[in-house]
């Protein structure tokens, strides 16, 4: 069936984000669904007057959500409330510390200094750098489509004083890690530090120094909770592409990229439907999308050279609570007793750390009708490795869970916690890598590993397909809600570029 235009493959925030743009600028988008729902792992678990986002949780950087909806000449305020929080996070240590990262940079550098007097400076000093990274990212790496180094700077025709002293501080012989250390003498403070490189699903100990920028992103530009769950970003984003005409197709699941000389002509689905178009965006995980969609030279093309390694994944307990912990604030750490031994295990070892860091969404604080009066709705992950074959997680997660309460008995003055359970449901990596086809069930996508190469994902534009266009957390610039956003954007942007260019082309023959 000809339908033309263009093929969206998926419908995570990434698939919607290039749907909406696409749409905006006049293009003419049919978006395939295999789920029920759209948005993806940014999907809603209700049972019991309890409600649950099943996936992402944090939200930053809302001027991406501001551009793609002012591509439509649209105010995202008509479309979400946005609540700033403070804190941003609550951190609890086995050593009874409870550390607050405020949203206010000054009362952050003063909660710091409270635990560790000599590290307010240090904090001052990783927070110029994590600003410089964050400008030299703006400046060279966001919104265009970037797979290696020559993509982010043309050093022969642009080389200058100001580009070098850019190059020079991407610090790409360290690791987030080895650049924390530096300025960060106590442990506590450099573990919270560590973990904002788990919006990417990877160890500061192999992550490059540039992806410090993240931390600016949020303490910079606040973290936000639109109310109604994080799930009303799709929802958003779902309104939006309809008033602009965009086709959705859920239920049904797309099995093949025909191509034809190397460039993508149609879909064809599980049903054997076949339908053409001119050009396709693949919102599913990049090598997935390379190996099961296309294969052949294309999938052989991609796959050479460069490991592409699985990002980490991770178990969920979703507990529904008959009374809740008021101690707790939205965003909570409860950390490891030792990083090194917790990343070893998930990065190395390919094991669930023995002591896990758990992260803790206690959404009631902000929002109180995500449960009963009184009561609680707590999302609760612990990253885990990707799926290996040995991993028979029906068998594995009985005990982890176990860990899991465990840790939060000790640490996080959670004793009780099996008492208030009124409802349980949990998420493994087996259910993620069946339930939204990413790569070995892993949540981020790729690893970003590497001190020059770790911060690099796969280009929006298809080096190997023309007319394939690449969106999600596995594609550029990476995972978290407002890098698979812009991944979107980005698809769109660049297909638009594309498809421009050769209309104009055409037109001057």
């Amino acid at each position: 069936m000809r339908i033309g235009g263009t093929g969206i493959i998926g419908g995570g925030l990434g698939g919607l984000a290039a749907a909406c743009t696409l749409a905006a600028r006049g293009h003419k988008v049919t978006l395939f669904e295999k789920n029920a729902w759209l948005g993806g792992k940014a999907a809603v678990l209700e049972e019991q007057g309890f409600r649950f986002d099943m996936g992402p949780t944090i939200l930053t950087m809302p001027r991406v959500l501001e551009r793609i909806f002012a591509e439509a000449g649209r105010n995202l305020s008509d479309y979400l409330d946005l609540v700033r929080l403070d804190p941003q996070w609550r951190c609890f240590y086995d050593d009874g510390t409870v550390l607050d990262l405020r949203n206010d940079p000054a009362q952050a550098r003063q909660a710091i200094g409270a635990i560790s007097p000599q590290d307010q400076k240090g904090f001052d000093d990783f927070m110029a750098v994590a600003r410089r990274l964050a400008d030299v990212s703006d400046k060279f790496f966001f919104w265009k489509s970037v797979e290696d180094l020559k993509d982010t700077m043309n050093l022969k025709a642009n080389m200058s004083l100001e580009t070098l002293s850019d190059v020079l501080s991407l610090r790409m012989h360290r690791t987030v890690a080895g650049q924390i250390k530096r300025n960060v003498a106590d442990p506590r403070v450099r573990q919270m530090l560590e973990h904002f490189i788990q919006y990417v699903g990877s160890s500061p100990l192999g992550a490059p120094a540039v992806l410090c920028g993240i931390a600016q992103m949020q303490l910079g530009e606040g973290v936000w909770y639109p109310m109604g769950g994080t799930r009303a970003v799709p929802l958003a984003l779902t309104r939006l592409a309809e008033e602009l005409g965009v086709d959705f197709r859920t239920g049904v699941d797309v099995t093949r990229i025909h191509t034809e000389d190397g460039q993508a002509k149609a879909l064809v689905t599980a049903e054997g439907e076949r339908f053409e178009f001119d050009r396709v965006v693949s919102n599913m995980d990049s090598v997935r999308t390379y190996k099961e969609l296309i294969g052949g030279t294309a999938w052989n093309s991609f796959s050479r050279g460069r490991t592409r390694e699985a990002a980490c994944s991770g178990v969920v307990l979703y507990l529904g609570l008959s009374k809740a912990y008021e101690h707790l604030a939205h965003h909570n750490f409860v950390f490891s007793r030792d990083p090194e031994e917790e990343f070893g295990a998930i990065y190395d070892k390919g094991e669930p750390a023995p002591d896990p860091t758990a992260y803790i969404a206690a959404p009631a604080r902000t929002e109180p009708g995500v449960a009963p009066e009184g009561g609680e709705a707590l999302y609760i992950l612990v990253h885990t490795p990707y799926l290996r074959d040995r991993h028979d997680w029906s068998k594995m997660l009985p005990a982890y869970r176990r860990t899991i309460l465990d840790k939060l008995a000790r640490a996080a003055g959670m004793g009780d916690l099996e008492e208030r359970i009124v409802v349980e449901r949990t998420l493994t990596p087996q259910d993620i890598h069946d339930r939204y086809k990413v790569l070995n069930g892993a949540i981020y996508g790729l690893a970003s590993h590497g001190k020059v190469l770790g911060a690099f994902k796969p280009g929006n534009r298809s080096r190997q397909v023309k007319g394939l266009y690449l969106a999600g957390g596995s594609a550029h610039p990476g995972p978290g809600m407002p890098m698979a956003l812009m991944s979107g954007w980005i698809a769109a942007d660049t297909l638009h570029q594309d498809a421009t260019s050769n209309a104009a082309h055409v037109a001057a023959q």
